[in-house]
């Protein structure tokens, strides 16, 4: 047993959830800071997904409200933070700009003061995201790759990530960024592509749907496993100084492709139930992201343990399971 103490914020999204059964695994006393909702019963479902939701301790608080990220930490005297929370769909991003600034960038900076003020000697982990890098400057993207973020998630992400390097050049804080590309998995939002095509798959397996809209699949993007991610998160909080660090697997795969390896699964062809629909294009779309991952695997060993086809076919195979209990 570590006897160390951690506070997640985002704890029942799909990173919070993998991170979360990491580190009760390691021994850690585990808290998350969840935002109040309606949907009670509902809003844990990944957490009880990973057969954890008894094992977590959540606490009433919000991004937004300085006040119950300091009453939490107060309460919690974590020794890690990991700031997961965020408004994290980038297409929704350009429908609640203000929200997604607030939340993704304003937010980050309102844990960040609290750390300062109450807790200096936690180590502070914020998720950066490749979509930082937008309108690629270099052909694979590493730690030193200009930014040119193409969505209002994009910006608000950098802002968060740049604001997370001020605090630990001005405080002394032991804060470090991990700049994650694309982590999926079964518990992954169906609102995100990768979901979105495995459920689709899985329904028209079952005679649920006839097809499977989706709008730019010539995009490519560098996808991992969350639980390979997650644990890339808790390696960096174990340095001994603070950095900066891109985790990916270094291979990119056009969403075409990956549709490919879905349909393929269940023995469906691609071409009988795939419709392109313009509407789902986005106003300003990033064509390709291909992550360099050299600097984590030199510092602490990390690289990324999942390929792409096994975690697709994890993703329809709990998606079909999912399907046939509901029905």
């Amino acid at each position: 047993m570590s006897g160390k103490r951690a506070l997640i914020t985002g704890i029942t999204g799909q990173d919070g959830a993998y991170l979360a059964q990491l580190l009760l695994e390691k021994g850690y006393a585990v808290s998350g800071i969840v935002r109040r909702s309606s949907h009670a019963g509902v809003y844990d479902h990944r957490l009880k997904w990973l057969g954890i939701a008894k094992d977590v301790s959540l606490l009433d608080g919000n991004l937004l409200d300085l006040s119950s990220l300091a009453r939490s930490i107060q309460e919690v005297q974590p020794d890690e933070i990991y700031n997961l929370a965020a408004q994290s769909f980038v297409t929704a991003s350009w429908q609640q700009p203000l929200l997604t600034g607030q939340v993704t960038g304003l937010g980050a900076v309102n844990l960040l003061e609290c750390v300062r003020t109450l807790r200096p000697d936690a180590r502070y982990y914020q998720a950066s995201s490749s979509e930082m890098f937008g309108l690629i400057q270099e052909q694979v993207q590493s730690e030193a790759t200009p930014f040119y973020p193409r969505s209002p998630y994009g910006v608000a992400k950098l802002y968060a990530h740049w604001m997370t390097i001020n605090y630990r050049e001005s405080f002394g804080l032991h804060a470090s960024n991990g700049i994650l590309f694309n982590h999926e998995s079964p518990v992954r939002g169906v609102e995100f592509v990768t979901r979105k095509v495995t459920d689709g798959v899985a329904r028209i397996k079952l005679g649920l749907a006839e097809e499977l809209r989706l709008g730019n699949i010539d995009a490519k993007r560098d996808w991992g496993h969350a639980k390979d991610y997650v644990r890339a998160m808790w390696m960096m909080l174990q340095q001994e100084k603070p950095d900066d660090y891109v985790i990916a697997t270094g291979r990119t795969t056009t969403v075409r492709e990956m549709c490919e390896i879905a349909f393929r699964h269940v023995g469906l062809s691609i071409d009988d139930h795939l419709v392109i629909d313009p509407k789902l294009f986005r106003p300003a779309e990033v064509d390709v992201l291909l992550g360099d991952p050299a600097k984590a695997e030199k510092a602490f060993g990390w690289k990324a343990e999942i390929t792409l086809e096994t975690m697709i076919r994890e993703m329809v195979d709990a998606d079909l399971a999912r399907l046939r209990k509901a029905a």
